[in-house]
């Protein structure tokens, strides 16, 4: 009976002891991108892991756009992501308002439009006749240059136009840009400056001109719902240590820089030249506002293009700040609607 009793005694210290450290495992996706600089720095210092505390593993995924991590939160595989405005809007189209929610703001601003030097393009006309490039057919920048142009009256030559946009993966514009085979390209950060200090380019528009404040959402942090249900206290935690990190860049910014640049180079192979990296990140700005306003808007430039099929979608629940305003009330900050 005494031995009997000695080994329950084992088994039940043994269960209590394995339950007090298991973890809860949270499954979060990023672009090693200095778009995504709150990711890509808390990656490198372990400043979430050390956020969420002991009992939370996080299990980081690698992505390099944005529908391959909208089809990995669809199958589960992600709890969470920080991602570009017009992946999360196909997603929730997609998913008729189900699969997930925005819930914090990560960048704004990082996208221009560059012409190379000796393409002849000197105003908004010279782009009649001419080779433009994006990086995805119906991505944020590619939505971005189709209502540019309409908004100075060309068509592209899929709607009878003359403008011909040419969807082109970023390293790709780099190399026709070199051969004098490609005008120009709207392209995100550091790859409007790379085509510029090494593809022979010139800044023609800085996309945050076209803007109120020059403020226009680039990336952010969106959560798949039902997980968002089921753990709204880890999310929470995750937004308060997310807005902690966006504060701690801004106040940081020499070595926020090298600890993005870090990661980039570890999880690319190659870091991003120091001339780069600083005039690429002088036309971000790192954020925990959503930017509702930008987003909508791109979403109706998005539909106007034809890439949200025949009626303009519904997006009132694509948001949920609830969280976040709590965060910020916490810290005594004004409430973002």
């Amino acid at each position: 009976m005494t031995k009997r009793l000695i080994l329950i005694g084992l088994l039940l210290l043994s269960f209590v002891a394995g339950t007090a450290f298991a973890q809860t495992v949270i499954h979060v996706g990023a672009f090693p991108n200095i778009t995504h600089p709150q990711a890509m720095v808390g990656k490198a210092n372990g400043f979430f892991e050390k956020a969420m505390g002991p009992k939370v593993q996080i299990d980081w995924k690698s992505f390099n756009a944005g529908p391959s991590a909208i089809e990995a939160l669809f199958a589960g595989a992600i709890d969470m992501t920080y991602i570009g405005p017009n992946p999360a809007i196909s997603g929730y189209v997609r998913s008729n308002g189900e699969a997930l929610r925005i819930v914090a703001g990560a960048t704004s601003g990082g996208a221009a439009l560059v012409v190379r030097n000796d393409s002849g393009i000197q105003k908004a006309e010279d782009f009649h006749g001419k080779k433009v490039a994006s990086p995805q057919m119906g991505n944020t920048q590619d939505v971005a240059l189709r209502a540019w142009l309409k908004a100075n009256g060309m068509k592209t030559t899929d709607k009878g136009g003359d403008v011909q946009v040419i969807p082109l993966a970023n390293p790709d514009q780099l190399t026709l840009f070199v051969k004098k085979e490609l005008d120009a390209a709207w392209a995100p950060e550091p790859w409007a400056t790379r085509l510029i200090k090494d593809g022979n380019g010139r800044l023609f528009l800085d996309e945050r001109t076209l803007w109120p404040n020059g403020q226009f959402i680039t990336a952010h942090l969106i959560v798949r719902t039902q997980f968002l249900k089921e753990h709204p206290d880890l999310v929470k935690n995750w937004i308060r240590a997310h807005v902690e990190l966006t504060e701690w860049i801004g106040g940081h910014l020499p070595e926020a820089k090298k600890l993005l640049n870090q990661q980039i180079q570890k999880e690319t192979g190659k870091a991003l030249p120091d001339a780069v990296l600083e005039e690429a990140f002088g036309r971000l700005q790192v954020t925990y506002d959503p930017l509702r306003a930008s987003l909508m808007n791109a979403a109706k430039s998005a539909f106007e293009a034809g890439f949200l099929g025949r009626e303009m979608p519904d997006l009132s629940s694509l948001y949920d700040l609830t969280l976040l305003n709590q965060v910020l009330a916490e810290k005594g900050k004004k409430a973002i609607q």
